[in-house]
């Protein structure tokens, strides 16, 4: 994934507290050529776990999980953070600290969109300490769907959130690596 440690290296910033800011390609303005190369990548290492929906959380989630779905040919929801007056029944609901916004959000399913039936795979554009992950996780349970496995465009190692989902045993996949932050320099995980 060389192109994109390239992308991240030359385009990303670094604001300091564990902050990436890479919206030149993904988080607010968004390479579509890039994110065909993140679909097909997810894809390629996770076509054999046969899922039948991605799960992602508004809003930056949403580019790279659906550049998987197309890949994969199936659908993609995104957990919403506000509820819309089309909800008509309450939805599967869970919350999570959000690193760049403060505080907490709450992420929403609709019932229709999740069932015993699905095999989930959750796509979202980073893995950090994965509470928001977490609670995509719990989201997939009251529905009483299956995870099949969890990818993360940019992955911060140092945050540990890798560990703190090897209890869920589903493959986890993150197409960059970042080990760690000396001052403004990005440094990639071997």
């Amino acid at each position: 994934m060389h192109w994109l440690r390239e992308r991240i290296q030359n385009e990303g910033r670094y604001l300091g507290n564990g902050i990436l800011k890479v919206d030149v390609f993904m988080n607010h303005q968004v390479d579509p050529l890039l994110m065909q190369g993140i679909g097909y990548e997810f894809a390629r290492r996770f076509r054999h776990q046969h899922a039948t929906k991605i799960l992602t959380a508004e809003i930056s989630g949403i580019a790279p999980a659906l550049a998987t779905g197309m890949m994969l040919q199936v659908p993609v929801v995104f957990a919403r953070k506000n509820k819309p007056i089309t909800l008509s029944q309450e939805p599967y609901q869970a919350t999570a600290p959000s690193h760049t916004k403060g505080g907490e959000v709450t992420l929403m399913v609709s019932h229709e969109f999740l069932s015993p039936e699905d095999r989930i795979l959750i796509i979202d554009d980073f893995l950090a300490s994965s509470l928001t992950i977490r609670a995509l996780v719990d989201i997939i349970r009251q529905g009483g769907a299956a995870l099949v496995g969890i990818g993360a465009v940019i992955e911060k190692s140092f945050e540990g959130g890798r560990g703190a989902l090897a209890d869920l045993g589903v493959q986890v996949e993150s197409l960059a690596v970042i080990d760690r932050f000396e001052g403004n320099k990005i440094i990639f995980a071997e």
